[in-house]
């Protein structure tokens, strides 16, 4: 796969990723004890992957690109 998310994308997504999966591991709260720490941790996680690898399958999918060619 190619390369579809942007720079500024990137950052924004590591950012929020990085939040979310803190909030779900529970480092800025009280640990993971309910099952919607598990889903901000999960989605927390997906953003961070995203960011890393900048390829989104959801952009993929729906033919979206926010990074240049």
């Amino acid at each position: 796969m190619t390369a579809n998310v942007g720079r500024i994308d990137r950052i924004i997504r590591a950012v929020v990723g990085v939040v979310l999966l803190a909030l779900g591991l529970g480092y800025l709260g009280a640990g993971v004890t309910t099952p919607w720490d598990w889903i901000l941790g999960i989605v927390g996680a997906v953003l961070l992957a995203t960011a890393v690898f900048s390829i989104c399958p959801a952009y993929a999918l729906f033919g979206v690109r926010t990074c240049e060619q």
